[in-house]
């Protein structure tokens, strides 16, 4: 039966074969603005919860028919969204713990004080509120981050995500490569959550961003008094990602010092916080991701060679834009879809005109520029179609199947360092720049024999 209720509160399930008890519980929570539904057995209880939205359950421990503790187990296998309160006598306590074990969120022991079980059941709503909102928003990330919202008909692109789904249940390390803006975090996050690992965090660290006096302690923690300014001990990234995963972008910018560490956490998963000898042990899956050339930066000396191997185990590379033209049409659909349900706003398209400016433009800052671009052209388009003057580019002269690059460019030396030797090097160098520092592509950009720009570099 219900009872008598204030609107908009939670509604309790009584489970209570006293009737003048579980009376005498509707009675007190009502009071206090609770809906409830009350029933005398584990039975009649599983029967209103097929039809019957519920949002906690109180139940005695000892009934007739199904006992609480056999409601409980019933609840936890098909309902397990909602919380569970159990109602104990004196000398049956053992039991109670037990059932806290199985799944039960406290207990209470009869006779119960009623402003300790009005807590409780604050505690309990509040406390599975926050696991729903929670598992709501991972489902979100799931969907978001799916390898199906990454559109592409391009063959590099393809093996990409091939590669990538191949390796999400794998604790091995994963290093992503491509220019800034290519979509190395979402495949990193797209990894994360279609692995095993998606019930604990996705933790991502910009190497770049963070000084590398500071570094440290963003990834390892610190102590208290560990330094200047130390006055409360800190979380670092590694720990925050146990049981997770770690993004480490831009790893090619962190200091040659912090590498050195970073190298003994991915060999043995054991890392000390600053100021502190104490070693934390944790699991995590570690993905890296840069848009330099790590192999060139170990020539240079400028990055380790040993955590290069350690990193380097599965490689994924991301191509620019400029080279996988054939998405863009999926891409301005993906991103126009997204920015209609964020502005609620009506975006039939594209026109004929600005996409054939999109084919002809360069997209230097690939992906991320694309959607910038066309979130720009969104917000100003009052037109039926998105229509070149609303695109924050310009045509660009080349037809797109020619490379659409054009490899003119400036070369600057002062005079007393003019010699052919100083151009030839400063074209190289520019070459590479433009072709993100793949040495094949900037041998062909130059047109030029490949061994001979080897050679030469």
């Amino acid at each position: 039966m219900d009872s008598e209720n204030n609107q908009g509160q939670a509604r309790i399930l009584v489970v209570e074969d006293s009737e003048i008890i579980r009376k005498k519980l509707a009675h007190n929570l009502v009071r206090n603005g609770f809906h409830c539904t009350l029933c005398g057995d584990g039975l009649e209880a599983l029967k209103i919860l097929e039809k019957t939205a519920i949002e906690l359950i109180l139940s005695d421990q000892l009934m007739p028919g199904m006992d609480g503790l056999e409601l409980l187990q019933e609840v936890r296998e098909r309902y397990a969204h909602i919380p569970f309160i159990l109602l104990t006598g004196h000398g049956h306590i053992a039991g109670a713990v037990a059932a806290i074990k199985q799944g039960a969120f406290d207990y209470l022991e009869k006779p119960y004080d009623p402003e300790i079980l009005l807590t409780t059941i604050q505690r309990a709503l509040s406390y599975f509120q926050m696991n729903n909102a929670n598992k709501k928003l991972k489902d979100q990330l799931r969907e978001q981050y799916n390898f199906q919202n990454i559109p592409t008909r391009a063959p590099a692109m393809k093996k990409a995500l091939q590669l990538a789904e191949k390796v999400t249940h794998n604790p091995t390390t994963i290093a992503i490569y491509g220019a800034s803006g290519t979509g190395k975090e979402v495949l990193a996050r797209a990894i994360h959550f279609a692995g095993d690992r998606v019930e604990n965090r996705f933790v991502a660290v910009n190497c770049a961003g963070i000084p590398s006096g500071l570094l440290e302690s963003e990834l390892f923690g610190h102590v208290k008094g560990a330094f200047t300014g130390a006055d409360r001990p800190r979380e670092g990234k590694f720990e925050r990602a146990a049981g997770g995963t770690i993004l480490l972008d831009e790893i090619g910018d962190m200091a040659l010092e912090v590498q050195a560490k970073l190298l003994r956490v991915l060999e043995e998963r054991v890392f000390e916080k600053l100021g502190s000898d104490q070693p934390i042990k944790a699991d995590f899956r570690v993905i890296a991701a840069t848009h330099k050339d790590l192999g060139r930066l170990v020539q240079e000396g400028l990055f380790r060679e040993d955590l290069f191997h350690r990193i380097n185990i599965f490689p994924i590379t991301l191509p620019p834009l400029r080279e996988r033209r054939e998405d863009l049409p999926l891409l301005v659909n993906h991103f126009l879809n997204r920015f209609k349900e964020e502005f609620g706003k009506h975006l039939p398209g594209v026109s004929e005109q600005a996409m054939a400016v999109l084919h002809n433009y360069p997209w230097p800052g690939n992906i991320r520029e694309l959607k910038n671009c066309l979130e720009r052209a969104a917000i100003l388009t009052e037109e039926e179609f998105i229509q070149p003057h609303h695109l924050s580019i310009a045509a660009a002269p080349n037809d797109h199947k020619n490379n659409n690059q054009s490899n003119h460019f400036a070369i600057a030396l002062k005079a007393e360092d003019v010699s052919l030797e100083n151009i030839v090097a400063q074209a190289l160098e520019l070459a590479l720049t433009h072709c993100d520092h793949n040495k094949s592509r900037a041998a062909d950009y130059l047109k030029i024999d490949r061994k001979m720009f080897y050679r030469r570099r």
